[in-house]
């Protein structure tokens, strides 16, 4: 059974790595503890959306698309499709027709 947690850790880590930022970085940026934010990224913790905000925030990351990225990692683990797609606001729609 896949756990949210630590699909969640690993976007996180993935993320984090890609930027080159240690976890040290990460931490002091998103005033989150070293240690926690390590059992965040190795799915022994759960993160709440406060802290969850905090990292991406850091990250310079749209928690959305975490969210999306978590989303996806699931569903293939469950065998589903894994296209997500997200709603156009309709202010897109509108000036997109209007050009």
């Amino acid at each position: 059974m896949t756990l949210l947690r630590r699909e969640l850790g690993d976007v996180l880590r993935e993320r984090r790595r890609a930027q080159g930022l240690t976890l040290r970085e990460v931490s002091a940026t998103a005033s989150v503890s070293l240690g926690y934010l390590s059992e965040v990224e190795r799915g022994e913790k759960e993160a709440s959306s406060e802290l969850l905000a905090s990292i991406c925030g850091a990250l310079d990351l749209p928690l959305s698309k975490v969210l999306i990225d978590v989303s996806s990692r699931m569903a293939e683990s469950e065998g589903l499709a894994t296209t997500v797609s997200l709603p156009v606001p309709a202010a897109d729609v509108v000036s997109a027709s209007a050009a």
